[in-house]
């Protein structure tokens, strides 16, 4: 039914489903006859009326490892800039636990690898499981220390 309210504007009232045939929305509610689709509390997820799925059209990618080493990366300039900063001290030896306890890598690291990227001019100690090449050139021209760790 329709009717006006006091500022002429049209008002439509709501559609009452379920009640009676007279409404033209009884007996089944405007939702067919049996079946699935016609049940309280159904939904059908990821049907796309019998188009591919998109789970299904998109390709399988990527392995998760259960067992994968979470390696801390990071490079010279790093270090560098945060002995500048007097964050680290360069009189104390540079290893996995300091980095972790001055909140530089991620505490659920468990591996150190050290990059050469950028230049390092303090003379530093570096305890560390991985190494790369340029890195420990360049460790060595300045004079620094290296341990690298043995894997077991």
């Amino acid at each position: 039914m329709i009717t006006l309210n006091s500022t002429n504007k049209v008002i439509s009232k709501k559609i009452r489903i379920g009640r009676g045939i007279g409404s033209g929305k009884g007996k089944t509610s405007g939702r067919g006859v049996k079946g699935q689709k016609s049940r309280s509390g159904v939904a059908i997820k990821s049907f796309e009326g019998g188009q591919m799925p998109l789970y299904r059209r998109l390709p399988k990618r990527g392995f998760n490892s259960l067992n994968k080493i979470k390696i801390a990366k990071i490079n010279l300039e790093k270090i560098q800039n945060f002995i500048n900063k007097k964050k680290i001290n360069s009189s104390e030896i540079i290893n996995i636990i300091l980095l972790k306890k001055l909140k530089i890598i991620n505490k659920n690291s468990q591996q150190l690898k050290i990059l050469g990227n950028g230049e390092i001019k303090t003379k530093i100690s570096i305890e560390a499981d991985l190494i790369s090449e340029s890195a420990k050139k360049k460790l060595e021209k300045v004079g620094g220390s290296i341990l690298v760790k043995k894997k077991q």
